[in-house]
């Protein structure tokens, strides 16, 4: 599902100014498999990581590792320098997706609390198939393009029309060639390990966010002595990989968004939707049958609005506008305001993000090839969970023809790993607590944060102290908090806190808000373009 965003750049160090890595921590591309040749750094392009004094430049790795010497893929890969005399080697970072670009998650390691991130080498990344890595799959630029049938379908013709489109959208997908039977979450940890020796450090340290803790957990997995110190946020069930998964988040964004139409009623004296929650989401479901009815500006219909609100169940930080947006259709026909909402999660004529999306998702495991399962199991959500459901199966009803063979997943094993800082807020809805449980039962020597009565998604490094020292104390030291017995978190933390609509909010209140908000923007902008995990 959707994450976002761009950075305030620091201040750049020198170049001269920087520290050199102690002798012993570099060491030449080692082990069987594939050597890669160096990386070729330059300066980067995006105005944010130049001004942050990145340098840029691409990994080149096999299309297929069983065969070496064949076809290449470009991984676009950006640095950002250690600022410390003690280096404590690089940081790779994954923002999740599948399909996220983080290319510019080297510039991060800034909003580490105490300067801690400041001893590392902060290394951003596309993955294969993304953004700025050489190929860079897309599929049809307009698939998201408005306004689209009802999600729901209560006609035969709706679910036709459905199937056909999510048909044609696999069948487009073809025209890629090789890259997508080679784009599983293997391949791009078999990258990882490929950019660990191009690199020429004898292990890695990891943050990964969302889909990213699939990621790290896949290649710590693989390679569980080239981890060195790693954190995950928002953690993936390794159970469920993938069609339970979003079985599970439809029932979790139901319960998410109903605690936003909460919110809202506690704040009718601001927008006038209702009273109670209930009245707020009879209305807001009034507006999808009626925009299904008549898109508005013949763009914005249900499935829109529905995309619209999605951003609630994932984050606190954009509640605001999402009201403003809601109160000013519902009183003045304001539809303009919805509709720069949708295109900033989808950016009209680009679909990178959502190819790469079903072409990890749709092989890295076998989806149910019935469609009479998926639409037994579509039904029976929707009937206590109709928020996201069926939105959720048309947006992965193309691996029912995708144009690649799927693999296995990956058995994951955190018993030979290092260690692990894991977080997750408890009512997480992209990725469910229980899957940050079920990771740390894996991982005995790891330690969970959660944030009891939390919405937010991957939160970390939002402005919360106490998540983001607990970040800070593992990265400058490698120290977790006690783990303790039970089947549950090792430490509680507040969660990332629900504004205050400024018209209610004191000026001590509103200054607290600007500033949490400023932290939260800065990161979330640098998560840009995720989707669906």
């Amino acid at each position: 599902m959707r994450k976002i965003v761009t950075a305030l750049a620091a201040a750049a160090v020198a170049a001269g100014t920087l520290a050199v890595a102690p002798a012993a921590t570099a060491v030449q591309p080692d082990g069987p498999g594939y050597a890669p040749p160096p990386i070729k750094w330059g300066p980067c392009s995006a105005p944010g990581l130049a001004k942050a004094g990145a340098e840029c430049g691409f990994l080149a790795v096999p299309m297929d590792y069983a065969q070496p010497s064949g076809e290449t893929v470009q991984i676009a890969v950006s640095r950002v320098k250690h600022k410390t005399a003690k280096f404590q080697g690089v940081l790779l970072v994954n923002p999740g997706g599948p399909g996220g670009s983080g290319l510019g998650l080297s510039v991060l390691g800034r909003n580490v609390p105490k300067h801690a991130g400041d001893s590392y080498d902060w290394i951003g990344f596309d993955p294969r198939g993304v953004g700025s890595s050489k190929p860079a799959l897309t599929c049809d630029g307009n698939y998201f393009a408005p306004a689209r049938p009802a999600y729901v379908p209560k006609t035969p013709q709706l679910e036709t029309a459905w199937r056909a489109r999510t048909k044609g959208y696999a069948e487009a997908c073809a025209k890629n060639g090789p890259l997508l039977e080679h784009i599983k979450t293997t391949d791009v940890a078999q990258d990882m390990e490929s950019l660990r020796k191009a690199l020429g450090q004898k292990q890695i340290n990891y943050y990964g966010f969302s889909y990213g803790t699939y990621l790290g957990q896949v290649y710590s997995t693989l390679y569980p002595d080239r981890m060195r110190r790693m954190v995950l946020d928002g953690n993936v069930d390794p159970r469920k990989v993938w069609y339970d998964a979003n079985l599970d988040q439809d029932v979790a964004f139901d319960r998410n968004i109903k605690i936003y139409f909460d919110w809202l009623a506690k704040y009718d004296n601001v927008y006038h939707l209702g009273k109670t929650g209930s009245a707020v989401e009879q209305l807001w479901y009034a507006q999808q049958r009626k925009l299904d009815r008549a898109p508005a500006g013949g763009v914005i219909g249900g499935d829109e609005w529905t995309d619209v609100f999605l951003q609630a169940g994932y984050y606190v930080f954009g509640w605001e506008d999402m009201a403003k947006a809601f109160d000013g259709w519902v009183h003045r026909g304001d539809w303009q305001t919805l509709k720069a909402l949708y295109d900033k999660s989808n950016a009209p004529g680009d679909d990178n993000g959502y190819a790469v999306y079903n072409a990890v998702q749709c092989t890295d495991a076998q989806w149910p090839q019935d469609w009479d399962r998926w639409r037994r199991d579509a039904w029976a959500t929707h009937t206590r969970a109709p928020f996201e459901t069926w939105s959720n199966t048309w947006y992965n009803a193309t691996c029912l023809n995708w144009p690649a063979k799927p693999g296995k997943p990956v058995d994951i094993d955190g018993s030979k790993a290092s260690g692990a800082l894991l977080i997750s807020e408890e009512l997480d809805a992209a990725t469910p607590y229980s899957g940050s449980l079920e990771v740390r039962k894996r991982y005995p020597r790891s330690s969970l944060v959660s944030a009891p009565g939390g919405t937010t998604h991957a939160g970390s490094l939002s402005g919360v102290s106490c998540v983001d020292d607990k970040v800070a104390d593992y990265l400058a030291t490698g120290a977790l908090p006690k783990r303790v017995r039970d089947d549950r978190s090792d430490v509680q933390c507040a969660a990332v806190p629900q504004p205050v609509p400024s018209p209610v909010a004191s000026g001590a209140q509103q200054k607290a808000d600007a500033a949490a908000k400023a932290a939260a923007e800065e990161k979330q902008s640098l998560l840009a373009g995720l989707l669906r995990f």
